[in-house]
């Protein structure tokens, strides 16, 4: 029926007509907001997931598209923004659908959680990477990074590290580095960990996309850091870690 709808109003009505038209009967569900998003261009995702992740809002990877469940009541200027997102050709075409993302506020339906803290006894390990934070933005970045908190996350078991950008809402950015990380891998993996972020930092505050892509490889081979996405470390044999998981993302708070 939305198909239907679809061609009837583009054959009688100018778009604006159009948006005020769709955005009657928003989506329910994942898969209506699917079926919505290829109305409006969308072609390589085969299934979509909502999500209550509260530093990405929009992510995809292996076909799958993740979705926060507060983007159901979003207007077409923002599910367009999603499609541009995925499909996008520029990463200045990408950018500025981010940027449109995240700006939109998010009204969900369940309560919100409550951020991690860092743990008190883990305020002195938090204090040891503000420094280095400081020692790095100095050494490689002629510091001009901003000065943001660093948490220390005891959440965090399968990513070693997290940079969130500031929100149109007021939320400050952060970095989060996992206390699982320091205990198996200790700290000079630990501060290789808190440079990666440090280069989506940097791409955040110079108006680039948050992603691993050629900038960010450019960048990392730049300041000395593994320019992947994911890195493997050995904890023992048959085990490892790995630091960030593939796919462009739009993250209200990496």
């Amino acid at each position: 029926m939305l198909r239907a709808l679809t061609r009837l109003f583009r054959a009688t009505c100018d778009p604006s007509q159009l948006d005020l038209a769709l955005d009657v009967t928003p989506p329910r569900d994942a898969e209506e907001l699917l079926g919505l998003l290829r109305e409006l261009g969308l072609a390589r995702i085969a299934r979509c997931r909502l999500t209550r992740n509260r530093n990405v809002m929009v992510s995809f990877g292996g076909g799958e598209l993740r979705v926060h469940e507060g983007y159901l009541t979003a207007p077409l200027p923002v599910l367009r923004a999603i499609v541009t997102f995925v499909e996008g050709r520029t990463r200045a075409e990408r950018r500025a659908a981010q940027r449109v993302i995240v700006s939109h506020p998010i009204r969900s339906a369940r309560p919100q959680e409550r951020r991690d803290r860092t743990h008190a006894d883990d305020v002195e390990i938090s204090e040891k990477l503000v420094a280095w934070h400081s020692r790095y933005n100095s050494r490689h970045f002629h510091g001009r990074l901003k000065h943001v908190p660093i948490r220390v996350s005891r959440r965090m078991k399968s990513r070693l590290g997290h940079y969130t950008a500031g929100t149109p809402l007021g939320e400050a950015a952060e970095i989060a580095i996992s206390r699982a990380h320091l205990r198996k891998h200790g700290w000079e993996e630990v501060l290789h960990t808190l440079l990666h972020e440090m280069v989506h930092q940097w791409q955040d505050e110079t108006g680039h996309t948050i992603d691993h892509g050629a900038t960010f490889r450019a960048k990392a081979r730049e300041v000395g850091i593994a320019p992947y996405a994911r890195r493997v470390l050995a904890t023992r044999p048959g085990r490892a870690e790995g630091s960030q998981s593939l796919g462009r993302r739009a993250a209200r708070d990496d």
